[in-house]
């Protein structure tokens, strides 16, 4: 239960976090991967804050044997850059720079009534269902 109730309040803070900050919107996403256009840098802002508490928080994970509800800390230990690395980062970026959404914003504008999210959430899944098929137990 104790994990439930952390999952849920960190889903909830995420995805607040999302709406304040206006990354749940596709335009603002596009709009700071137009370069070459009318760029708008304030996704970058939020990416720094965001990397920022992440340091703090993993430093702090780090020394850790459990986490906050309980459960054994399982932080990746991979620091491999691999040709399946790089196709998949090549994919997610796409997918983002088309739609303007990745995987959480899109879950917040499906939640909040968002149009494409209706569109783009199934497809997310159907993705993900196909990686599963596709890599089996090597995932």
């Amino acid at each position: 239960m104790k994990r439930l109730v952390f999952a849920f309040f960190s889903g909830l803070v995420f995805g607040l976090g999302l709406l304040a900050s206006g990354m749940s919107n596709p335009a603002k996403v596009l709009g700071f991967l137009d370069l070459a256009g009318a760029w708008d840098p304030s996704l970058a802002l939020v990416m720094a804050g965001a990397i920022a508490v992440g340091l703090v928080a993993f430093a702090l994970a780090k020394g850790r044997r459990k986490s906050w509800s309980g459960e054994a800390m399982l932080l990746p230990t991979s620091t491999q850059i691999d040709a399946r690395l790089l196709i998949g980062g090549l994919l997610f970026g796409t997918g983002w720079g088309i739609a303007g959404f990745c995987p959480g914003p899109a879950l917040v504008a499906l939640g909040a009534g968002f149009g494409p999210a209706l569109i783009f959430v199934p497809a997310l899944l159907a993705g993900m269902l196909l990686h599963d098929l596709w890599l089996g137990d090597r995932a």
